[in-house]
């Protein structure tokens, strides 16, 4: 949006995250301009890196880059336990700077990246499609492993359950990168960290959104996880999910982000398909299967907000 990008022409995101009043503002800007139904939290999933020590930057046009990677039980076993309320109290005072700007209808969702996509972040360094070094620590250095993924479990657990207290009104844990992995892999080295840290959240008595991406084939075990909402990419069809997942959850999606750079007709014949699959039933939060692609138009956003709005 034109009004992010003018932000970001003065300030680094870094910057933005660690400055409570600019990352509300940032958090209200979709608001404002798209007339979506919710705010999501300005901030970023590797925040927790720099208590940690672990070393967090941003090159322009290479996402972020991890100066103390971990590849030993000794670096792990060094990491601090982190006060979400000492460490990260800039992002919880943007939760309350949020909340009090937004509207009384408009809830506020707080978000923290999950066990496996943190832990594959540490472990590269940076951004990966092949996720090597974390799979050799996965299989080489099990204890390793454990030890890490458990740590941040109860790091991000606390850390989302800190974002209610502050005025979150759900919360997302986000897994971005979890579908890398074989449905095998998945519930031996990553459900029973991703079912702690979404337990810790669920205690602070705000609903839970599990989120994921390319988790069509381990979509049960996803679920089994926990959360009160599970994410479903384009990948599957919505209903079909829906009904791997079962009728007591809800469901967030499934909206493909490059469809939002196709014409207009072929665009919104994909909305409608979403919405004919969910078929009306309580539940379903329409949505993209990830995030907004930087090249897309404001407008195209706004539309599939209308259509959505206009059933």
């Amino acid at each position: 949006m034109p009004e992010y990008r003018k932000l970001r022409e003065q300030h680094s995101i870094l910057d933005l995250c660690h400055t409570p009043e600019l990352a509300a503002q940032v958090t209200l800007q979709p608001v404002e301009r798209l007339g979506v139904d919710a705010a999501i939290l300005f901030a970023d999933i590797l925040l927790p890196f720099e208590p940690l020590g672990l070393g967090l930057s941003f090159a322009a046009g290479e996402g972020p880059h991890i100066a103390n990677v971990i590849s030993r039980q000794a670096e792990v076993e060094r990491l601090p336990v982190l006060d979400p309320d000492q460490d990260l109290g800039y992002v919880l005072e943007a939760v309350r700077l949020a909340r009090a700007a937004l509207p009384a209808d408009i809830p506020l969702i707080g978000f923290a990246g999950a066990p496996f996509t943190l832990a594959s972040y540490a472990i590269e360094g940076g951004s990966t499609r092949t996720f090597t070094r974390t799979k050799t620590l996965m299989y080489q250095a099990p204890d390793t492993w454990n030890l890490l993924l458990a740590k941040l479990a109860d790091l991000v657990g606390a850390y989302l359950a800190a974002q209610a207290r502050a005025g979150a009104q759900a919360l997302q844990l986000f897994d971005s990168w979890v579908g890398c992995l074989s449905p095998a892999d998945y519930r031996t080295y990553v459900l029973p960290h991703s079912r702690r840290a979404l337990t810790l959240a669920a205690a602070s008595g705000v609903p839970v959104i599990h989120f994921g991406t390319g988790t069509a084939p381990f979509l049960e075990d996803f679920a089994s996880a926990g959360g009160d909402v599970i994410g479903v990419d384009w990948r599957i069809p919505l209903d079909d999910a829906w009904d791997r997942i079962g009728d007591t959850r809800a469901v967030q999606g499934n909206l493909d982000p490059a469809a939002l750079l196709a014409p207009a007709p072929e665009r919104d014949a994909r909305v409608r398909d979403i919405l004919a699959r969910a078929a009306g039933r309580p539940g379903h939060i329409f949505n993209l299967g990830h995030g907004v692609l930087p090249e897309t138009d404001v407008g195209a956003v706004r539309a599939v907000v209308d259509l959505v709005h206009g059933g």
